[in-house]
């Protein structure tokens, strides 16, 4: 089974407002978005097993057009608390490019 970092041209992750992270996964062909982006690996299930959040608040922004997927999920606290160091969430899609899809 492949891995999520074989079948993107790129991954990255970003803040997406005080109190949610964005990750996005760019699929390098037609063929491997429309074959993995419905993994469940990418579930929201799974999505908040590895970044241990609510399921239910998961949110997928699929972007067909553009052989892309939007994964959103809440921060445990508000960028910029106390505790945070990724204040930019510039390293949240490191958990996820390993995976297998």
């Amino acid at each position: 089974m492949p891995k999520v970092k074989e079948v993107c041209r790129h991954v990255r992750s970003k803040v997406a407002g005080p109190f949610w992270v964005t990750i996005d996964l760019m699929f390098d062909s037609q063929e491997n978005y429309d074959r993995y982006s419905q993994s469940p690996t990418l579930s929201a299930a799974s999505i908040g097993e590895i970044y241990d959040v609510d399921p239910a608040t998961v949110q997928h922004y699929p972007v067909p057009a553009l052989q892309v997927l939007k994964i959103s999920y809440p921060r445990r606290g508000s960028q910029g608390g106390v505790e945070e160091r990724d204040l930019h969430s510039g390293q949240q899609y490191t958990y996820l490019i390993d995976k297998e899809l």
